[in-house]
């Protein structure tokens, strides 16, 4: 028998759980949209999917990371496959009940099983892979498999209602949540059934005693808080951007009944994170040639620009666009959106780049206590559900206008973003020890 082992199931598995995290975390976005409608209720309730989809990270970023230090990587990921299995099965056991409250419980129990997966999937992915240059490229893989299935579900999300939004279920997007199902009840098989290689349990020497810690360091904290903004900006954008699109109040896109407004809203929406894949690509091929520095300030003030030009355009103002049309006269077209829509879609390359910028500058000096940071970065993800949350009570508050006044939420985001970059990152306590 060949002592090597062959990890190529496990490492596709796992790659598919990356995709997973964006699948799932994407699919609360455009559920809102359905839930706003078949409940009644306002934007900002709509939203509640998302922000218990991400105020999990709040209660489960520091815990993962103790969880996969005491279990090790085989034994965390069940835990989390199974309970991601038990959030999207509560979620779909919602569509059937026809219950907003076991949704939201679904998509909090969901969030739990993403924050784990994130903590997760990245070193074991370097471990089945060997770790090295080839560790590095399964990660990449799976990072760019992630933003691929983070587009898929918008669009197939507005392919799935031909009806209107106005007449959606949950039970129209089942089909979605089956295929969930399906590849986090494979993945534990195959997870469960492969011996997974572990990281040596090392004597580490701990700093609980010491006075310091990652938030003794001034970059940090404001780093810390960068993530956080970081986050809610990513998801608000198109979140916002996809319900404007599609309000049949508003007939944003003016199609005269030529097409199906929630698959070209939601293909619209989906390219935002099809830049993002673009941006990930693109950033990774620069990435050592250029800072992390002056890559967020690039982002962060390209991504205020286009924010405040979209913000103050005409809704007049009409640009074709490649869609998924999803009607009799086909799948695919050109179809003519406003401008603001095509600019808000653009800033996808300029946050796809953010997430890496910003833990670089804020990690850098720590040593140490770099673990620790990781860990306090997972709990300020949270910030993708109340930034949107905030965005969408803005949008209640103003009726027709308030969809664009609500991206001066992301206006603020970015300048916090752009102080980040340029003052922010510099590290003003290199007198702490860290070794």
């Amino acid at each position: 028998m060949n002592d090597k082992k062959n990890y190529t199931l496990p490492i596709i598995v796992m790659i598919f759980l990356f995709g997973m995290i964006s699948f799932v975390t994407n699919l609360a976005s455009p559920m809102g949209d359905i839930l706003k409608f078949q409940f009644n209720v306002p934007n900002w309730m709509g939203t509640l999917g998302v922000f218990a989809n991400f105020i999990a990270y709040a209660v489960m970023g520091y815990p993962a990371g103790n969880l996969l230090q005491k279990f090790g990587y085989k034994k965390t990921a069940l835990i989390a496959i199974s309970i991601g299995f038990a959030g999207v099965g509560i979620q779909t056991l919602s569509g059937t009940m026809e219950s907003f409250g076991v949704y939201l419980l679904g998509a909090f129990i969901a969030g739990f099983s993403m924050c784990l997966l994130n903590t997760v999937v990245n070193p074991m992915l370097n471990s089945l892979g060997g770790g090295g240059n080839k560790g590095n490229q399964l990660i990449q893989i799976g990072g760019s498999f992630n933003s691929l299935c983070g587009t898929a579900v918008i669009i197939l999300t507005g392919i799935l209602i031909p009806e209107g939004i106005k007449n959606a279920q949950i039970s129209n997007v089942f089909p979605l949540m089956y295929a969930a199902l399906a590849i986090f009840a494979f993945a534990f098989l195959v997870i469960a059934l492969t011996a997974i290689p572990e990281k040596d349990k090392e004597q580490q020497v701990s700093s609980e005693s010491s006075q310091y810690s990652p938030l003794s360091f001034r970059h940090f904290i404001l780093g810390a808080i960068g993530i956080f903004v970081y986050v809610g900006v990513e998801v608000g954008i198109p979140n916002v951007l996809n319900k404007w699109l599609q309000n049949p109040d508003l007939d944003v896109l003016q199609l005269n009944g030529m097409g199906n407004p929630e698959a070209i809203a939601g293909s619209v929406t989906a390219t935002y994170w099809l830049l993002m894949l673009v941006g990930r690509l693109l950033g990774a091929a620069i990435g050592s040639k250029v800072s992390a520095k002056s890559m967020l300030l690039v982002a962060s003030g390209l991504g205020l620009v286009l924010t405040l030009v979209a913000m103050f355009a005409p809704v007049s103002s009409l640009i074709n666009l490649p869609v998924f049309k999803n009607d009799a006269s086909g799948l695919f077209g050109l179809v003519q959106v406003p401008v603001s829509a095509a600019l808000l879609v653009l800033i996808g390359l300029c946050t796809s780049v953010m997430w890496g910028g910003i833990f670089n500058l804020a990690v850098e000096g720590l040593g140490k206590y770099t673990e620790k940071a990781s860990g306090i970065f997972m709990v300020m993800v949270c910030g993708g559900g109340i930034l949107p949350l905030l965005q969408n009570a803005i949008v209640d508050m103003k009726d027709g206008i308030g969809y664009m006044a609500s991206y001066w939420v992301i206006v603020a985001g970015l300048i916090y973003l752009l102080y980040y970059a340029l003052i922010g990152c510099k590290n003003v306590n290199k007198d702490i020890p860290v070794n």
